[in-house]
């Protein structure tokens, strides 16, 4: 799989389509020329106007190669458009820079004459493609501009045996939405979980749980001492916000802890 990243400046001079009908795709040469073996290209579409000069460009060079649009799940007119679906468009998307509800009149008959095949992509999904992005290849993408690698990611059946090249279409993320992201992905693999745990309301409990913790290599983020909605008069509710390595070792975590005899709920 091959990643091409579009920066701001780069992403506006690489892709026009002006209103007579001139298209120039150089992001799609670029590809071409850096993976002449790639046979296909996943693009997030919005309006149409980046994978209709990438088709362009790309197809001029191979023209077997094939072309895949992306959309979210939650603004899908291009989709509607091909597969004769009727999806609404509506509601909060990460993905805002691909959030439109109906692809421009020209780029409509490109798109629909040189794209293959358009997919869909969830929330979550994107979310995941942006922390998977930092992580591992030190790149900041805004949703829209992961939106391509979460299909390849979640779609390996349809992707075996191909050598994709995937368009970064953007990197412009707000960074409290992107700290939102990182942590609700880390929740999702388990390397930070929230759980209650039910103990007598005595000194010297807290820190008991804290050493089972401590003891099963889980880092405490933070802890919630509750009195008041507690089962008894005499007990109380520790919500806890624990770090461990990944699901496994949040498992063990929470088995040591009832292995000790404590209540432990999500």
């Amino acid at each position: 799989m091959v990643l091409h990243s579009l920066g701001a400046s780069a992403q506006s001079a690489a892709f026009t389509v002006s209103q007579h009908g001139h298209q120039v795709g150089t992001a799609g040469f670029e590809l071409m020329a850096d993976a002449p073996d790639l046979d296909t290209l996943v693009v997030p579409v919005g309006g149409g106007g980046l994978i209709s000069g990438i088709a362009i460009a790309a197809r001029s060079i191979k023209p077997k190669l094939e072309i895949i649009g992306v959309e979210a799940q939650l603004y899908p007119p291009l989709y509607n458009v091909m597969k004769g679906k009727n999806l609404p468009c509506h509601g909060q998307t990460i993905a805002d820079g691909i959030a439109v509800k109906a692809p421009g009149g020209l780029t409509r008959e490109i798109v629909t004459a040189m794209v293959d095949d358009v997919i869909l992509v969830g929330e979550a999904e994107i979310e995941g493609a942006v922390a998977r992005l930092l992580e591992h290849e030190k790149t900041l993408a805004e949703g829209a501009g992961a939106a391509a690698l979460a299909v390849v990611l979640n779609n390996r059946d349809r992707f075996r045996g191909k050598k994709p090249g995937v368009v970064i279409s953007g990197g412009n993320i707000d960074l409290r939405l992107l700290s939102t992201v990182i942590v609700r992905e880390l929740g999702r693999e388990g390397r930070i979980m929230t759980i209650t745990v039910a103990i007598d309301d005595r000194p010297g409990v807290l820190a008991r749980v804290s050493t089972l913790i401590g003891e099963a290599g889980g880092n405490i983020l933070e802890v919630s001492h509750n009195r008041m909605l507690a089962g008894a008069a005499k007990s109380a509710d520790l919500i806890l916000v624990i770090e461990a390595r990944d699901v496994m070792h949040a498992g063990e975590i929470r088995v040591g802890l009832e292995a000790a005899g404590f209540e432990v709920r999500d």
